[in-house]
Parts: C-alpha cells; sequence; structure tokens
C-alpha cells in the first residue's frame, strides 16, 4: 500500500505544477490555469461521500484497479486535448474517480491495520505520499521539458504501474460481498455524522491550503530566504512528528492525542500571522507541522474506531469531502484575502478558523454522538 501510494502522488505531483504552464500555452488566462486544480479538489470533494460508497459495495481493492486504469486513460487524453476549456471540463470528472483512489485506499489501510497500532500505522503510510510530492514536481518538470505529450505519457505508464501494483493486494470482496443491505435513503448512503465532524478538519486545511499557494510571497514580503523554507520545516516536522511521537498516539489514546495536535496546528498559523523573520517564521512552521502532522491519523484511528467495517469508504468520503474543499477554499480565497488586508491580516483569519477548531470539535463529537 506504501508503494502504490507513492507511486500515486509521484504521478499526480508531476501533472499539478505543470498543468497551469500548458493551461496558459494553450491560451487559457492565470485565472483559467489555477481552475486546473481548483476544479479537480472540488470535484473530488464534491463526490466523495458518493465514491466512498462505491467504494465500499464493489470492493476497495478492486476500486483501486479500476480507477488506476482510467486514471491513465485521462492521462493519455491530456496528450492529445487542444482546448484549455475541454482540459477543465475532463479533469472535472479527473475529480471524481480521484475520489474514489483516496476514499478506497485509505479504508483498505485501516482494515488492513491492526486497530491497537492504527494511528502510527496511518501515520507512517502517510509518509509515502510525503516523500512521493518531494520529488514528484522537479521530475515533472523535467519531464515537461521533453513535451507535454512526454509527460502525460509517463504518467499513464505510473497509472498503469499502480493497477499492477494493486492486483498484487489481497482480495478484499467477501467482505464486500457480506455487507448489509443497501441503503434505503440518503440519509443511509452517506456517512453524515462523518461529514458534519470533519468541518473540525476543513478549519485546519484552511489554512493548509493557503500556506501551500502564500507560504513562499510571504518570505519575501519578510526578505526570508529560501523562500520554500516555511514548507520545508514544516514537511521536515511532519517527518520527525509522525516517526518520533507516532508511534505513542494509540497508546496515549486517539482523542486525547488529537486535541492538542489541534491546539498546536492553530497555535503554529498564530505564529505565522505574527511572525518578524527568518526565526518566529521557521519556529510557526515547525510547531504547524508537528501538529497537522499527527493531527490527519490520530482524527482518522478516532473515526474508525467508531465506524463498523463496512462504511469506512463512505466515512473516508466524508473525511475527504470536508478536507479537500478546506484546502481548495484555502488556496482560492487567500488571495482575494492577501489584496484586502495584507499576509497578516490573511494569515490571521486563517489562524482563527484554525483556533475554532478545537471548539468545534468538543461540540459537534457530543452533539452528533461520537462522545456521550
Amino acid at each position: 500500500m506504501c508503494t502504490y501510494t507513492f507511486t500515486v502522488f509521484v504521478s499526480l505531483f508531476q501533472l499539478l505544477p505543470a498543468a497551469p504552464y500548458h493551461v496558459i500555452a494553450m491560451g487559457g488566462t492565470t485565472f483559467a490555469a489555477g481552475l486546473f486544480l481548483g476544479f479537480l479538489t472540488y470535484a473530488s470533494a464534491f463526490s466523495a461521500p458518493f465514491t466512498g460508497h462505491v467504494a465500499d459495495r464493489l470492493g476497495h481493492r478492486r476500486i483501486l484497479i479500476v480507477v488506476s486504469l482510467v486514471l491513465a486513460a485521462f492521462s493519455v487524453s491530456y496528450a492529445f486535448i487542444t482546448d484549455y476549456r475541454l482540459l477543465l471540463v475532463v479533469v472535472l470528472v479527473h475529480g471524481v474517480f480521484w475520489s474514489a483512489l483516496l476514499a478506497a485506499s485509505g479504508a483498505y489501510m485501516t482494515a488492513t491495520l491492526p486497530e491497537e497500532r492504527r494511528a502510527e500505522g496511518l501515520g507512517y503510510w502517510g509518509l509515502a505520499s510525503v516523500s512521493a510530492i518531494g520529488i514528484a514536481p522537479p521530475l515533472g518538470f523535467w519531464m515537461y521539458s521533453l513535451g507535454w505529450t512526454a509527460l502525460c505519457l509517463e504518467i499513464a505508464a505510473l497509472n498503469l504501474l499502480m493497477a499492477a501494483i494493486a492486483t498484487r493486494l489481497p482480495d478484499d470482496r467477501e467482505a464486500a460481498a457480506a455487507m448489509p443491505p443497501r441503503p434505503s435513503t440518503l440519509k443511509d448512503l452517506f456517512e453524515w455524522r462523518v461529514l458534519v465532524l470533519s468541518v473540525t478538519m476543513a478549519l485546519l486545511a484552511f489554512g493548509y491550503g493557503s500556506l501551500t499557494s502564500f507560504s513562499a510571497m510571504f518570505a519575501d514580503e519578510l526578505g526570508v530566504s529560501p523562500r520554500s523554507l516555511f514548507l520545508s520545516a514544516m514537511a521536515g516536522a511532519i517527518l520527525i512528528g509522525r516517526l518520533s511521537v507516532g508511534r505513542f498516539l494509540d497508546r496515549v489514546g486517539h482523542r486525547r492525542a488529537l486535541l492538542p495536535c489541534l491546539a498546536a496546528t492553530a497555535l503554529g498559523m498564530t505564529l505565522l500571522a505574527t511572525a518578524q523573520g527568518k526565526v518566529t517564521f521557521v519556529l510557526a512552521a515547525l510547531v504547524f507541522g508537528l501538529g497537522f502532522g499527527l493531527v490527519y491519523p490520530a482524527y482518522t484511528a478516532y473515526i474508525m474506531k467508531r465506524i463498523p467495517q463496512w462504511r469506512r469508504g463512505a466515512a473516508f468520503g466524508a473525511m475527504l469531502a470536508a478536507f479537500d474543499t478546506g484546502i481548495g477554499s484555502g488556496s482560492t480565497v487567500m488571495g482575494w484575502l492577501v489584496q484586502q488586508t495584507g499576509f497578516r491580516g490573511a494569515f490571521g483569519i486563517a489562524a482563527v478558523l484554525a483556533v475554532l477548531s478545537l471548539p468545534y470539535f468538543l461540540f459537534a463529537e457530543k452533539r452528533f454522538g461520537f462522545r456521550s
């Protein structure tokens, strides 16, 4: 599963940085270039509750194989599309299948891990995507220098490799066949309780989405170099946190570990909004990365302990919907906020949303029956 996920993110994060340049080369505006990621993210977010349920019904391994093959077809089609507007339409559909892949892989991994080490295992598994994101963009730009077609065909080859890896996974169709009868109402179809509780993650993801797009520009304003310092320090903190502290999440208790992680993430955003130079800038990155890096495995393990196995795909879909909505909103709204209030004001608003995540979680978990 780590190999599969690593290949997934190497393929995607070769495409995402290069696609805006190709959109502009086809005559699109910078706004249209930004829509490529925006459309992918929002299509994934809005479809995730449904595709997660489908993954539960059909079997998570089967979804991983089929979606990998479908993504290969999308990658090949990108090589031959000559109108950026058609490209944006296709990426909307791409986002639907992307959500199915994420929901199915998360549910499959959760079922694979023993409950007493689930948060630790999810943290280690997440390092596969973190490391892939570290190497994929430069590889993608190198391939793009050889031509857009070469890049798309190379990504398609990786998608086929994903399918081959997925065929080597143990089959889980027996679990899918043993599921209860199909839901009769829309309320039964989706994990609405998980979706509402996962607004907690959306409040944090807003800040994360803004950081990926604007932390480098804020570094320029502060006179901090290199401009990628925040993201590099944040990634290092995530790596160190998951390898050192991650193993203790299950022993401490998922809820007990989650609460300080939510607080640390909010503190990191607050430190960033008030940063004056390199020291406070890096400190903000380290605190944010440590908190945010541990929030996901702790929160996921917390949810999955309270969800029956046959609903885990739907639960992951609900979590993904909230998380992707937060990231997409943060990356798109932040530009307008920076224009209106400056970087400090914009990151201050993101910090306020992050601070609200803790009281919202405490309210929602009791209100929707996660904690009596």
